[in-house]
């Protein structure tokens, strides 16, 4: 199941925007399909997401803790498989 979360353009407006706080994400492209989940510090990851052009779009949510962001992204890539 995805993220419960509209999609936004991965644009440098939305990564501006985005949390420097733990989370999971994913990258989609331009139909909406989701490529990758991943975890860690969402700005920091969503700045690389968009400089080396790894998807049109991301959705996100937020965690507490890394360890936590971890678990969740693990949790929620079997759940896509």
């Amino acid at each position: 199941m995805p993220l419960q979360k509209p999609w936004r353009d991965l644009e440098r407006e939305t990564v501006a925007r985005a949390p420097d706080r733990p989370g999971v994400y994913e990258l989609g492209d331009g139909s909406g399909t989701v490529i990758a989940v991943d975890h860690g510090v969402l700005r920091d990851e969503l700045k690389t997401a968009l400089a080396y052009g790894d998807g049109d779009r991301v959705r996100w949510t937020e965690a507490h803790t890394l360890d936590q962001a971890r678990e969740l992204a693990a949790d929620h890539r079997e759940r896509l498989e």
